[in-house]
């Protein structure tokens, strides 16, 4: 059955100007990864978006889509936007913030009680080196691969997966004041992708060729003794207190011979994680499994929850108690990890209420399929007028991947690091029509 009916969406429209069309089906028969199989075929973009909490336990919901109507990609100041599944892209000079903001602040959707807290959006991720358009860095580095700062794929039709009740979530908006036609129009048009999506849904998985067991050479951006020397001269600046920490990083890069889904296919059964995502987006394929949040904020709530400090699970779980207490223990561990809860208590600070940020966990174990983290949960309340792309710029990037103080961290990565870093210790995840936002790091 389709919610809701049309009497009751005539209604809704009087309240917004996105609306969703909903249908359940029954899921016993069909997975995320099977269903992303048969929809991404359709299009050059696409996504997929899993969780496990903890590492251990399977969040209630995933999501996936493929045919976006808007993409939005930018580069510096240059900035691409093609509207329209088929339509012409439209280059021009200009502040990407400011256009992406824009582009944003055209919906009031309504709410429909019962549905998850994604319903579609701006799908896509916000590289490393996005930092650029809010801080002056010194950009010494190399930008070998080209690739854009940022690329958001708008989808008003996806699929949500309901874990819990084993059933799938098809989900098409309606944009009520951009097209022309009667609500009854509209209407039947969410209908008709919906019924779309439901027959793509009934085709036979095509079966995935064997691949046989074979080997990939790695190569760095850099050579180790280069690396070292880096190193060495990071300590020398926090030996001097020009500052307290520095997250150096290389690049490995390898060729392959299987499509990026099968790696994805491989990543979530070995290394199961919060934040699991495979991005297809016309040349750039994104996959990952990220165990930290870089930015969540919802119904006025901003939310960071900062990992460090790390040892390997235990082969049993006397041992695995053990390496808990034994990294719980540990001075090092617990210095770096609480300089990074107070780092994040100043990013969420930068855009929440005065006095209303908060620790509301401090230094718990999170156990993973092969390590377990030092985790720890910062939150505020959002000042008023302060968005959602406000709240990830104000922690982007992560102090665990950049150092403290931030800015001057960034400075030291940007001198000693041979590249950009492009996605990598950027943001992958989404806007919703609402202004919420769910992002972890990359």
């Amino acid at each position: 059955m389709i919610r809701p009916a049309f009497d009751e969406f005539q209604e809704l429209a009087r309240q917004g100007n996105v609306i969703p069309v909903v249908k359940e089906i029954l899921a016993d028969m069909e997975t995320p990864v099977s269903a992303y199989q048969k929809i991404q075929n359709s299009g050059r973009y696409s996504f997929l978006l899993e969780s496990v909490e903890g590492g251990e336990k399977i969040a209630r919901y995933s999501f996936l889509g493929a045919d976006p109507f808007r993409i939005f990609r930018s580069k510096g100041d240059r900035i691409r936007v093609r509207e329209g599944r088929d339509g012409k892209t439209e280059t021009r000079q200009g502040d990407p913030l400011d256009a992406l903001r824009r582009l944003f602040g055209q919906y009031q959707p309504v709410r429909i009680v019962g549905l998850p807290r994604f319903t579609g959006g701006a799908v896509g991720v916000m590289g490393y080196d996005a930092v650029r358009l809010v801080e002056a860095l010194p950009d010494k580095t190399t930008d070998d691969l080209g690739l854009d700062d940022m690329v958001w794929m708008f989808f008003d039709t996806i699929l949500a997966f309901d874990n819990v009740s084993h059933k799938i979530l098809l989900i098409s908006n309606v944009h009520t004041d951009e097209h022309e036609g009667d609500l009854r129009a509209q209407y039947e048009g969410a209908r008709r992708k919906i019924g779309e999506l439901e027959r793509l849904l009934w085709r036979p998985v095509d079966p995935l060729p064997s691949r046989g067991e074979g080997s990939c050479r790695l190569a760095s951006n850099t050579k180790k003794d280069v690396f070292m020397e880096s190193v060495r001269r990071a300590k020398e600046y926090i030996s001097a207190g020009d500052v307290i920490q520095v997250v150096l990083s290389q690049r490995f890069e390898t060729e392959i011979s299987v499509e990026s889904f099968d790696i994805y296919r491989m990543l979530r059964i070995v290394n199961p994680s919060p934040y699991m995502f495979h991005m297809a987006m016309d040349g750039l394929d994104v996959v990952g499994a990220s165990p930290e949040l870089m930015v969540r904020m919802e119904d006025g709530t901003i939310e960071v929850r900062p990992i460090a400090g790390t040892r390997m699970r235990g082969e049993t779980e006397a041992e695995d108690q053990r390496l808990a207490e034994e990294l719980l223990a540990d001075e090092k561990e617990r210095a770096e990890h609480i300089m990074l809860v107070d780092l994040g208590r100043n990013d969420v600070g930068r855009v929440s209420l005065p006095g209303s940020v908060e620790v509301t966990e401090l230094m718990k174990i999170e156990r993973y399929s092969h390590v377990m983290h030092i985790v720890s949960n910062v939150r505020g309340k959002v000042r008023a007028g302060v968005d959602a792309l406000d709240g990830l710029l104000a922690c982007f990037p992560a102090g665990t991947v950049s150092g403290a103080p931030k800015i001057r961290a960034m400075e030291i990565v940007d001198e000693l690091e041979p590249t950009r870093r492009g996605v990598y210790a950027g943001a992958v995840g989404y806007f919703d029509f609402s202004g919420n936002l769910d992002s972890c790091i990359a």
